[in-house]
């Protein structure tokens, strides 16, 4: 019998559970037992009910009091999003620099390469009061990581001490830091960026005599890493491939709609054109909303309302978060066309047909160091079915992944959200550490595949070494085939290479001599995400500045009501109630894109 695990499905930024909750959206994920052992999760989501205390009524003297304190939280919510908006100019004004919370050096600037790139590699040197040298165990193989770069800067890797930087140091590795600049060097290509890669990768085994570096990838960074593998296997170790998409087309029917974004835009032509109009780049603000609408509830709700209900605990947190979150980033216009049209839309790194040069496709079968995939079902972006889906497509069967001389090592978690995965303090601080922590006994593994298991009986993220087991279990490649319909998926790739064609031809120059600074600055500034954000700060609206100095004299005296208090649970349930309508409706607006798309492109998503 199947068995039914129940979860709340909070927006990943939104931590804090609500009181009083009487109806709310749940995910679940039901887990069947595959052939051979795999566990197979099929995640669905509805509307429960869940048994709440009813909130006591209210006296008058509570009316008053709940009416001084929404004032007041009223105050401090606008002084928030005033201070992120000057957040976001100071951080622009700095020139985006990587939002680190460690000490580092640079060792190398790739902009100084023959072809060059806006990728630098970075040396941790301190972590808090510790030197480098007090912190590391120089026997331990270095830990190279690689943060996305999908229109975000470089930082969320560890931008905070519980982070995958602090995980590493923490178990002992020397850590080492890939970052990019916000401007791409012209004419950049994906194939050039690979190269760097490699670059710092050898430069990392050199300075630890020739020991292989551990790529440590996130999401982009994650593929990254598996290209940078199979193009100088002889100089990686293990890679662990956070949220990693390498399977594009693969994923669940009514929990994984960002697939079918390419369909509706009609290929890669759209990004073509965004990057022309900018001079050349792609602005990484458009990545960011594609990100926000996929949970427009969270976006555009559910983080402002879990500000406004906890302002006294959760400012700190929420300006920490957006300051990384609002800084965009650029691509050149050759990788964001390249990235989509022969990744996203074509599909072709798990068909072996993705060419970083004239010499050579990329093939994931040389790959020879273990793999160690960590994935999500609650994570809407990178989903397992696109973190693992690739695999049966490059290896026949288990008996072939053998043959290879390959192991791959996968870990699911059922619930945490795409960035949680980076950055969740408590999968950071114990699913990594196990990660890192058992890199020898991975190592050590017979090729073949393998699900990670890890026995945590105490629940304390930081467990000593014996409290905690991990043991790996055999699986077969056979059991981890998504079926999805790859006819209606090469549809949209015909269709984007004939509009590509077309807007490249015809369009594309007339579109670039047409382009000049002036426009390419009202473009990037006129943006909803920066004008959303932007519009709160005192240089824009000077009036905000009252906002200030209001809060300055409330923190002064400031009184919160309790979370029992009979105003205060009323409040969070009609939170609560708000964004269960929300999921609603993108449950909604979901299934109306999958039918749309099965209409346009034929069969299903």
């Amino acid at each position: 019998m199947p068995t039914r695990q129940t979860s709340v499905a909070y927006a990943e930024t939104t931590k804090a559970p609500l009181a009083s909750v009487s109806a709310i959206t749940t995910q679940h994920a039901e887990t069947r037992p595959g052939r051979n052992g795999l566990t197979q999760v099929v995640a669905t989501s509805a509307a429960v009910a869940v048994d709440q205390p009813t909130p006591a009524a209210a006296s008058a003297l509570d009316f008053l009091a709940y009416q001084r304190d929404v004032l007041e939280r009223t105050i401090l919510f606008f002084d928030t999003l005033r201070k992120r908006a000057n957040n976001m100019l100071d951080h622009e004004r700095a020139g985006l620099p990587p939002l680190l919370n460690f000490k580092y050096e640079t060792l190398l600037d790739a902009r100084q390469f023959e072809r060059p790139v806006n990728y630098a590699l970075l040396r941790i040197t301190e972590a808090g009061d510790d030197c480098w040298d007090d912190c590391v165990d120089l026997a331990k193989p270095p830990v190279l990581i690689i943060d996305p770069r999908a229109g975000h800067g470089p930082g969320i890797g560890g931008f905070k001490r519980d982070s995958e930087v602090g995980t590493a140091l923490h178990t002992g590795h020397p850590v080492y830091f890939v970052v990019f600049f916000p401007e791409p060097c012209k004419g950049q290509t994906l194939g050039d960026v690979i190269k760097a890669l490699g670059r710092f990768v050898a430069e990392v085994a050199e300075r630890h005599d020739g020991k292989r570096p551990v790529l440590y990838g996130n999401c982009q960074g994650g593929w990254a890493a598996a290209l940078v593998a199979a193009d100088c296997e002889q100089q990686v170790g293990a890679a662990v491939l956070n949220g990693s998409p390498l399977s594009y087309w693969a994923g669940e029917p009514g929990l994984n709609p960002m697939r079918m974004t390419g369909g509706f835009v009609g290929g890669v032509w759209l990004n073509h054109f965004l990057a022309d109009v900018n001079g050349g780049r792609f602005d990484g603000a458009w990545l960011v909303q594609n990100f926000e609408n996929l949970k427009p509830g969270n976006s555009y709700f559910e983080k402002y309302a879990n500000l406004f209900t906890r302002i006294d605990t959760e400012a700190d947190r929420f300006l920490d978060f957006e300051r990384w979150w609002g800084g965009f980033y650029r691509l050149s216009r050759e990788e964001i066309v390249s990235t989509v049209e022969d990744l996203f839309i074509g599909n072709e790194l798990e068909q072996g047909q993705v060419r970083l040069d004239e010499r050579c496709a990329v093939d994931l079968r040389k790959i020879r160091n273990p793999l160690v995939i960590f994935a999500s079902y609650g994570d809407n972006i990178t989903p397992p079915h696109q973190a693992l889906g690739w695999i049966p497509a490059v290896y026949r069967s288990t008996e072939d992944l053998k043959a290879c001389n390959q192991r791959i090592v996968y870990l699911t978690d059922q619930k945490i959200g795409h960035l949680g995965i980076f950055v969740s303090a408590k999968v950071v601080r114990f699913e990594h550490r196990a990660i890192l922590e058992n890199l020898p006994e991975i190592e050590r593994l017979s090729p073949g595949l393998y699900e990670m298991k890890i026995d945590h009986p105490t629940g304390d993220p930081d467990c000593a070494r014996d409290q905690y087991s991990v043991r790996f279990e055999p699986r077969n490649v056979e059991d981890i085939r998504f079926d999805y319909p790859r006819a209606t998926f090469d549809r949209v790739r015909q269709v984007s290479e004939f509009n590509e064609g077309v807007y490249r031809t015809f369009f594309s120059p007339w579109v670039q001599a047409m382009s000049n600074p002036w426009i390419a600055l009202a473009a990037q500034w006129l943006h909803p995400m920066r004008t959303s954000r932007y519009m709160f700060s005192d240089s824009f609206a000077p009036w905000m500045a009252a906002f200030s100095t209001l809060a300055d004299i409330i923190s002064n005296d400031r009184k919160p009501l309790s979370d029992d208090h009979p105003l205060i649970a009323q409040e969070r349930q009609l939170i609560a109630q708000t964004s269960s309508s929300w999921e609603t409706l993108q449950r909604v607006r979901d299934a109306a894109e999958e039918r749309a798309f099965a209409s346009i492109y034929g069969g299903r998503a």
